[in-house]
């Protein structure tokens, strides 16, 4: 089913950037998906969360909150999803921050890309899903 966003008339810019935040969340559930077993269990246990019961509960629950904001904002392009996608974003920040601070310096830096994706979704909230909406 096509995005309604890309079917409206939304300069390409935009689009682009709804496009791209759809692609971060429903990347992330498919690669915690497709490794729920490798790196996730080791960040949680390098975080103190040793129990498997414990470890799958969280990757699980994080892998089906990404895909339930990304088919959001696929399916249903606007301030409610951006505003569940920046809620989901903050929350997931800041317990990686409680669990792994120290991966704000990761060379990488998997949580310091938050903060355009952050900037994106403010840009995109107030955007008409339509020209003259």
């Amino acid at each position: 089913m096509p995005s309604p966003f890309a079917a409206a008339r939304v300069p390409r810019p935009l689009r682009a950037m709804h496009a791209s935040l759809i692609a971060v969340w429903l990347g992330t559930a498919l690669a915690s998906a497709v490794e729920h077993r490798g790196l996730s269990v080791q960040v949680l246990a390098d975080a103190g969360v040793h129990d498997a019961t414990w470890q799958s509960l969280l990757i699980w629950s994080g892998l089906l909150a990404d895909l339930a904001v990304g088919l959001a904002l696929w399916l249903r392009p606007g301030r409610a999803s951006y505003a569940a996608a920046l809620a989901l974003m903050l929350c997931m920040t800041a317990l990686a921050t409680l669990l792994q601070p120290a991966l704000w310096l990761h060379p990488l830096g998997p949580l310091l890309k938050n903060l355009p994706i952050a900037a994106m979704l403010l840009y995109l909230m107030p955007q008409p899903l339509k020209t003259g909406e």
